[in-house]
């Protein structure tokens, strides 16, 4: 095999010290938020950024030892979970989404840990740069809709508690961004993923004609799938005026939909199917 077909390689030094920055940094978002504690959220961000400065660097390492982002599903995962940490960072440059970055950086922890260790499967001999090409816009594709995904799931938790007018700890004693700007920049996040996930489906389809296979494996379906349930979301937000509470649920079920994309693809590599 030569380099430029490398599944993977051993971690390096950087990796190990980014998971756990992203491990320390979920915690203090997670108890600033819960103790409404600004200072232990400030520290969060801030170890956040020194774990993906640290990712990044791993990232180009790997680069440097011809190991493509797509080149596995392991290494798929690593760059989506530095995509994700990066587009928390800077979204909250300027916004307070504490709720968020208390989901999304644990999120990031757990995936860049069960990607490392999970085995890289069979290599792919036809992994052509089509291949790569729509690998690499479908991960950004759902680096984004986990990023709205998190606003969704930080609308409704704020909504509910605002509802039962609940403001202890656990919900609104620190300043959080208001309903509409949450539900506000999940649409703009969206709009953006969704047009990058259907380029990559075409590309994908074409990549799946060059090499002879079939559409009927369950995670094509299941990306069709999740085509249409954001499909439907902008539809419904642009043509019904759909918002709040009902856009934010689509927004969790589509993302659910996508997970269940990246866990066959996970089986299937891990496996060598």
């Amino acid at each position: 095999m030569t380099d430029d077909r490398l599944l993977s390689v051993a971690p390096s030094p950087a990796f190990w010290v980014a998971v756990g920055l992203y491990g320390m940094a979920a915690l203090g978002l997670l108890a600033g938020f819960l103790r409404a504690r600004p200072s232990w959220s400030r520290i969060g961000r801030a170890l956040a950024i020194a774990g993906f400065a640290c990712h990044g660097v791993d990232i180009g390492w790997r680069g440097v030892l011809s190991v493509h982002p797509a080149a596995s599903v392991r290494e798929a995962l690593g760059f989506l979970a530095w995509i994700i940490a990066g587009g928390y960072l800077l979204g909250s440059w300027r916004r307070r989404i504490d709720l968020a970055g208390a989901v999304l950086v644990p999120m990031v922890a757990v995936v860049l840990a069960a990607a490392r260790l999970s085995p890289t499967g069979a290599p792919q001999e036809d992994l052509t740069l089509l291949g790569r090409i729509h690998i690499s816009i479908a991960v950004l594709g759902v680096a984004l809709f986990a990023l709205a995904s998190a606003l969704a799931w930080s609308y409704l938790l704020e909504e509910r508690n605002l509802k039962r007018k609940r403001f202890d700890a656990a919900s609104f004693r620190a300043p959080v961004e208001s309903l509409a700007r949450l539900d506000g920049m999940s649409q703009r996040l969206v709009a953006v993923g969704f047009p990058l996930f259907t380029v990559a489906m075409v590309l994908g389809m074409i990549w799946v004609g060059q090499r002879g296979s079939g559409m009927a494996r369950p995670e094509y379906v299941a990306a069709v799938v999740t085509w249409l349930a954001y499909a439907g979301l902008l539809g419904g937000r642009l043509g019904l005026g759909w918002r709040g509470r009902r856009a934010a649920w689509v927004t969790l079920a589509g993302f659910a939909l996508a997970l269940s994309v990246l866990s066959i693809y996970f089986v299937r590599r891990a496996v060598g199917a």
